[in-house]
């Protein structure tokens, strides 16, 4: 009995959720910080934040296994799934299956589950593949599904899930026990347990032939914005892909056992760190608001650019800071116009100086 659905006591997952109460009172106290936050922008702002956010996530889900998706793209495709209006933007098949996704998981994320709902979205989220057998629906293949690595020759196998005819039944009683477990349901459970243990469950599943790992962590999302009561805009895909290998690690591990305290801690600590990311997301645009407004007609037309360009890159910004030489590339201007305008940024605290000469590196200054 190696993997967790082999074990006699499966899927009675054991857990306190007394370990998880300091997280679970702190995750929906920081839900009332991003919110009330968030009442602070104006409608556009706040219609332009959660696009960005909710693109975001479909990029780092997608970037977590592997598929680069390009941001533009995919934010303008959301934006008009969600009835905004975008760039004429053309969006490739990954990349429109992946928003629409993220956007119908936005609109309905109150809905309870079903499997019409999971193949909905794995449609979706497979739009334009011909390489897979079931689309839309749960796999039906004899052969094992296993997550592997490693040379064909010699594969290591990470995880092996049940085989596809148990695939129906595992998944009736996931769907009842999530919907059971919702806000609304019979038997409420905390955002975080459920959010973590609707992922683990899922993902020792694994109903689908491809996309389970996506879908997983679309399962949590909904969780956490049916605790919430509100469309979530939390940053859980991109705080995963910052500990992408940790996340594994602590799959496989649960993987093996029905004991899951070690994992629901884990994905605890990730979504409080993704909660944090958002109202970095929310105060960080706050911020811009107020710089743009301090400086309007007293930057040129170029210089407006280039910061535009920096907050595309969002809280971090330009990974070491913007060079004279970006600045003449997002501005396509001259050297000495380029210096001149940086250091006018500078006198106007708009931009932070580091460095001298060829070091020279340019910061936001956006606190306050």
């Amino acid at each position: 009995m190696r993997w967790n659905w082999q074990q006699p006591d499966w899927p009675d997952f054991t857990y306190k959720p007394s370990d998880l109460r300091g997280q679970e009172d702190r995750f929906l106290k920081g839900a009332g910080v991003v919110i009330g936050t968030m009442a602070h922008l104006e409608p556009q702002d706040r219609e332009q934040l959660t696009i960005t956010m909710i693109a975001q996530e479909a990029v780092d889900s997608s970037a977590i296994e592997g598929e680069i998706l390009d941001r533009a793209s995919v934010q303008s495709s959301i934006a008009r799934h969600l009835g905004i209006k975008a760039d004429a933007r053309r969006a490739n098949a990954a990349e429109a299956g992946a928003a629409e996704l993220m956007a119908d998981l936005y609109r309905t994320y109150a809905e309870p589950l079903s499997d019409a709902m999971l193949g909905h979205w794995h449609a979706m989220l497979m739009n334009g593949r011909r390489d897979l057998r079931k689309i839309g629906s749960y796999r039906t293949h004899a052969d094992p599904m296993q997550i592997v690595s490693g040379a064909i020759h010699a594969p290591k196998v990470h995880f092996e899930a049940p085989p596809s005819q148990r695939v129906p039944d595992e998944m009736a009683r996931l769907i009842v026990w999530f919907n059971a477990t919702g806000p609304a349901g019979s038997t409420p459970a905390g955002a975080l347990l459920r959010a973590g243990l609707v992922h683990l469950w899922f993902e020792s599943i694994h109903p689908f032939e491809d996309g389970n790992g996506r879908l997983g962590r679309a399962l949590a999302e909904k969780a956490l914005a049916q605790s919430l009561d509100a469309p979530a805009i939390t940053a859980l895909a991109e705080t995963i892909q910052r500990h992408r290998k940790a996340y594994y690690e602590q799959l496989q591990r649960a993987s093996r056992s029905n004991e899951v305290d070690a994992w629901l801690a884990w994905f605890a600590d990730i979504a409080l760190a993704a909660q944090e990311r958002s109202r970095e997301h929310v105060t960080f645009l706050i911020a811009k608001t107020r710089l743009l407004d301090r400086v309007r007609g007293k930057i040129n037309d170029r210089q407006e650019k280039a910061l535009l360009r920096m907050f595309a890159e969002g809280p971090d910004g330009f990974k070491g800071g913007l060079s004279a030489a970006n600045y003449r590339t997002i501005t396509d201007t001259l050297s000495a116009t380029a210096t001149r305008d940086l250091a006018e940024l500078v006198s106007l605290g708009v931009l932070r100086k580091e460095g001298e000469l060829r070091y020279t590196r340019y910061h936001l200054l956006v606190g306050g």
